[in-house]
C-alpha cells in the first residue's frame, strides 16, 4: 500500500467522522429517521454535483447491479451506527466499528480469495478481548440504552465489513462519482417513506447543518473508494482505528464525552488486532 493510499483512507475516514459527529448531534433535535434520510439526501445532492463535474462514463449492468446490491448493506450499517451513536459517546461507538478490519480480512478470504493468515485468528482474538473490556462497564444484567447501542454498533461492524468487501470488488471496475451516487441516492430513497411519517419542521440551521454532513460523507466516501481501488481490503481497513483520535476531539469538543478507561484499554487490544491483520 502506498503513502499517497494510505493518505487518502486516512483523509477518507476523518471526513467521516466529522459527518458522524455532525449527524450525532441533529439527532438530538430530530427524529432518528428523517435525520438518517437527511444525511443521505444531502450526500445525494453533492455526489450529484459531483457527477456533473466529472463526468464519468455510463455504468455498466454489472455496475447497477452490483451498486444496488451494496444499497441495503449501506443501510444497514449506517442505521445501526447512528443508532449506537445515539446512545453512545462517539469514541465508544467508533471503537466497538474498529472490529470491521478483522470482518474485513475474513469477509475478503471468503469473497475475494484474498490471502488468509494465522495473524486474522489472532486479530480476532485480540479484538473479541478489547471489546470485552470496553462494554464490562456497561453490563448491568439487564437490557439498557447502553446495552442496545453496543449491540447495535457490533452489527454496524459486521455490517460494514460486508459493505467495504463488496465496495473493494466494485471500485476496481467503477468511477468513484457512480459509487458514492448510488451509496447515497440509493439509502435515501430506501429511507424517504419512514423519514416521511416521521417528519418535523426543520429551520435552515438544521439545513445547513445537515448539508454539511453530506458534503463531509461525500468527501469522505471518495476518499475512501479512491484508496480501496488501489489497497487490498484488509491491508487497508485497519486505517480505521485512527477515528478513534477524531472522535475522541469532537466528542468532547461538540458534546462533553470524556471516554472512560476502557474505552482506550479496549481499543489497545483491538487495534493490536488491526495491526496484526495488516502485516503480511
Amino acid at each position: 500500500m502506498t503513502l499517497p493510499t494510505a493518505l487518502r483512507g486516512i483523509l477518507g475516514i476523518a471526513l467521516l467522522t466529522a459527518m458522524d459527529a455532525v449527524v450525532k448531534g441533529q439527532m438530538r433535535e430530530h427524529p432518528f429517521f428523517p435525520a438518517l434520510f437527511m444525511r443521505f439526501a444531502m450526500g445525494s445532492l453533492f455526489a450529484l454535483i459531483f457527477v456533473a463535474i466529472a463526468r464519468p462514463p455510463r455504468p455498466t449492468r454489472a455496475s447497477v447491479i452490483g451498486n444496488t446490491i451494496r444499497v441495503p448493506v449501506v443501510v444497514l450499517t449506517a442505521g445501526s451506527f447512528f443508532y449506537s451513536v445515539s446512545l453512545l459517546p462517539l469514541a465508544e461507538a467508533l471503537t466497538l466499528a474498529f472490529l470491521a478490519p478483522v470482518f474485513v480480512a475474513l469477509l475478503g478470504a471468503l469473497l475475494l480469495k484474498e490471502k488468509l493468515s494465522g495473524r486474522v485468528f489472532q486479530a480476532l482474538g485480540f479484538g473479541l478481548a478489547g471489546m470485552l473490556i470496553m462494554v464490562w462497564p456497561r453490563l448491568q444484567g439487564h437490557v439498557t440504552n447502553a446495552e442496545l447501542g453496543v449491540a447495535a454498533a457490533l452489527f454496524s461492524a459486521v455490517a460494514y465489513a460486508f459493505n467495504l468487501v463488496l465496495l473493494r470488488r466494485i471500485a476496481q471496475k467503477e468511477h468513484p462519482a457512480i459509487i458514492v451516487l448510488f451509496q447515497n441516492g440509493g439509502p435515501a430513497l430506501c429511507l424517504a417513506i419512514p423519514a416521511a411519517l416521521a417528519f418535523v419542521p426543520m429551520n435552515w440551521a438544521d439545513i445547513g447543518s445537515y448539508a454539511l454532513a453530506g458534503a463531509l460523507g461525500v468527501g469522505g466516501h471518495l476518499m475512501l473508494v479512491s484508496a480501496y481501488a488501489r489497497a487490498e481490503a484488509s491491508r487497508l481497513a485497519p486505517l480505521e482505528y485512527t477515528a478513534l483520535i477524531w472522535a475522541s476531539l469532537l466528542g468532547y469538543l461538540m458534546f462533553g464525552e470524556v471516554p472512560l478507561f476502557t474505552t482506550f484499554a479496549g481499543a489497545l487490544l483491538i487495534v493490536a488486532g488491526a495491526i496484526a491483520v495488516s502485516r503480511r
